[in-house]
């Protein structure tokens, strides 16, 4: 599913244990890391597509997580060119992402990695909240500092501030260099993650 701008609607999952440290999974075959994420299909809403995706690629179901936070609107990124297919039927030029902040609530014994035919991943660990701003592709890093930042004030509600610390101002959403602009630039009406609502196009 991409819409008419070439973006492909897309969840993004932080799962978070309650010392603030954050869900942090290794490419199968690759040396990339990231959060988990994935597209959604034309019948989900942003939580069902969450829902379906924890479980793809990290195994675990509702009943292991609690939802804190979400993103509202849509957050979106380009793909870098030699990414891009030009000769698909329909060109997806990057993703236009909800983010959603979970609490582990299971074991990490529920964390299972390889309960799909083509599992994403092939190692994870915990990190500390801030760390993948500065880990992740780079075509990324706008979207997960958006991201994080409008679900740190979420995070540190659980684990406190010495977790979670304030982040630094980012000047390329600040209006001056001492305020931080937390809603994204493409921020819609709230999504209201239990209840499932899609977020604006």
């Amino acid at each position: 599913m991409i819409d008419p701008d070439g973006y492909r609607p897309n969840v993004g999952i932080v799962i978070m244990n309650t010392a603030g440290q954050v869900f942090w999974a290794r490419r199968v075959h690759r040396d990339g890391w990231q959060f988990p994420q994935g597209g959604m299909n034309t019948d989900e809403t942003p939580l069902e597509a969450m829902y379906r995706e924890l479980r793809e690629e990290t195994g675990l179901l509702p009943q292991h997580v609690d939802v804190l936070d979400a993103t509202p609107g849509w957050l979106r990124y380009r793909l870098p060119q030699r990414a891009i297919r030009r000769h698909d039927r329909l060109v997806c030029i990057g993703q236009k992402q909800v983010w959603f902040l979970l609490q582990l609530k299971g074991s990490e014994a529920d964390v299972r990695l390889d309960l799909c035919d083509k599992p994403e991943f092939d190692h994870w660990r915990w990190v500390d909240f801030w760390y993948p701003l500065e880990h992740v592709v780079t075509f990324k890093r706008g979207v997960y500092s958006r991201a994080l930042r409008h679900l740190a004030p979420a995070a540190r509600r659980v684990a406190g501030v010495h977790a979670v610390p304030l982040p630094a101002p980012d000047p390329r959403q600040a209006r001056d260099p001492g305020r931080t602009r937390l809603r994204p630039r493409s921020a819609g009406p709230l999504l209201n993650p239990r209840l499932g609502e899609s977020p604006a196009n």
